[in-house]
């Protein structure tokens, strides 16, 4: 199966993912070990239960491991502490025409004053990707910009919430509101990301707000579908007629989504059906088929295909070439994230594709809940680890093999 498909990549495109010459070019020997000896811890399940739980004791004990932690996966998968300090990665990725996606990742917060912090933070990550043309998008998190508990009080209508709730999610709209309108004005298209089902009708409909007011010429705001739920097919043939209905754009972030564990969790604590699909056979042809519904619906769309995953991918590449589109098409987007999948990103953009990467950055110890997640990632999706692993061991071989 593997050499078939194999052939069908070299047949049709061009595209060989297993081409690690390409994938790590832009990895020096050392930083290939480096991301080996990581990827090898982060194969166990255990190591990586036992390591976030000392890692946040540490920090809350306030131990010098900041350096530690920077050196190791934080170098992996972020970008810096502060923004100007992503100017290397920025530079790096674009030698090898790959865009960046600048995405501070501080969340959790619940002040007023902090929120608005992060909504600052957000609008200069705006304001330097329309400086930066190797900077095509913008990025952030509804949580990082609201409190949890409105979005989650607001999910069953806002007509529910009480006079001083209303006044918080007032201000939550006005902060997303002046991202967006930052975005709308600078020209920069603004992924808004997906979260827990339970808070996502909430910002599905304050995204449909921002899309119906932005998008009325060309695509700036994005919404986010996680396309492990079982109704997010439906969702976006929903969404496209109320774009129409309407007479505005729409922008679509796809991915498979990054919660699953915990929505199980909580339906099944909760007693109410699971949003998630029955497999990842459901997963992966739900994620198909809202590829190929966006690009046969292109003049409608703009569309950025978040996922790790080489079918889809290749999927994608297809349908591009089936429906004679340029590779260049501005509307079309592969992303993944900075320090995963090289394999993808770096073969797409040598083949001419528009390319991205996300990157993370902000302080240690705020961006500290992000890389567990991106630990955890790599121990609980099949297969990840493992190929990351096999293809730097085969890049490793193929320099020594050289030398």
């Amino acid at each position: 199966m593997l050499f078939l498909y194999k052939i069908l990549i070299l047949g049709t495109m061009g595209l060989d993912f297993s081409n690690t010459e390409i994938a790590f070019k832009g990895k020096s020997s050392l930083r290939l070990t480096k991301a080996y000896l990581l990827f090898k811890i982060v194969s166990s399940k255990t190591l990586v239960a036992v390591g976030s739980a000392v890692t946040k004791t540490a920090l809350k004990l306030h131990l010098p491991i900041n350096y530690f932690i920077k050196k190791t996966i934080f170098e992996q998968f972020c970008g810096g502490e502060y923004i100007d300090e992503c100017d290397a990665t920025i530079k790096e990725l674009a030698k090898f025409n790959i865009g960046t996606i600048l995405d501070y990742s501080v969340e959790g917060k619940e002040g007023d004053a902090d929120l608005d912090r992060t909504a600052e933070e957000i609008i200069k990550t705006i304001e330097k990707a329309q400086q930066n043309p190797s900077i095509p998008f913008s990025v952030f998190k509804p949580t990082g910009v609201s409190q949890f508990s409105i979005l989650e009080k607001a999910n069953n209508g806002i007509e529910k919430l009480t006079p001083t709730e209303k006044q918080q999610y007032e201000r939550v709209l006005a902060r997303i509101d002046r991202i967006c309108k930052k975005a709308y004005d600078l020209k920069v298209p603004l992924y808004i990301d997906a979260e827990d089902s339970w808070i996502q009708d909430t910002i599905d409909r304050i995204v449909e707000q921002m899309m119906q007011k932005y998008n009325q010429e060309e695509v700036i705001v994005y919404n986010t579908l996680q396309m492990y739920r079982w109704d997010r097919l439906d969702y976006l043939k929903k969404s496209h007629q109320h774009a129409l209905d309407n007479n505005y754009k729409i922008g679509v972030k796809l991915v498979r989504g990054a919660y699953m564990e915990k929505e199980r969790a909580r339906a099944l604590e909760k007693g109410y059906t699971s949003p998630i699909q029955k497999d990842k056979e459901a997963t992966d042809r739900d994620y198909d088929l809202a590829v190929q519904y966006c690009i046969e619906h292109i003049n409608d769309f703009a569309l950025c295909a978040g996922t790790h995953n080489e079918k889809s991918c290749l999927n994608l590449a297809r349908l591009i070439e089936k429906h004679q589109l340029d590779k260049k098409d501005k509307r079309i987007y592969f992303a993944q994230l900075l320090g995963m999948s090289d394999h993808i990103s770096y073969n797409l953009a040598n083949e001419g594709y528009n390319v991205t990467k996300y990157v993370p950055y902000g302080p240690i110890r705020e961006v500290l809940p992000y890389l567990i997640r991106r630990a955890e990632e790599n121990t609980s999706v099949s297969g990840q680890t493992g190929r990351e692993l096999s293809l730097i061991i085969k890049e490793k071989k193929r320099r020594k093999n050289k030398a």
